[in-house]
């Protein structure tokens, strides 16, 4: 990985700090949880907190993916987390 991408990710990790953890050991994340911290991150990417109406689509699509995959990492680490304890 180059240095460019390196402080590219550490950029983003260190403006996401704020954004909700998810997964935990007896609470349930809602779809709306989901989609708020997937909101938090793409604000933080994006740098607008609102898109203007030119920007919304491609706001609110990127919101639709990140909630997707991270509610797909979620069950994931559900599945796995119950299989290992049985």
């Amino acid at each position: 990985m180059n240095v460019g991408r390196l402080r590219a990710v550490a950029i983003v990790v260190a403006m996401c700090r704020s954004i909700k953890t998810l997964r935990q050991a007896d609470i349930v994340a809602t779809d709306e949880d989901i989609r708020a911290a997937a909101r938090q991150f793409v604000r933080k990417v994006s740098g607008f907190r609102e898109p203007s109406s030119r920007h919304q689509k491609a706001f609110e699509g990127a919101i639709d993916e990140i909630a997707l995959s991270s509610q797909r990492l979620l069950e994931s680490i559900s599945r796995e987390l119950a299989a290992h304890a049985s």
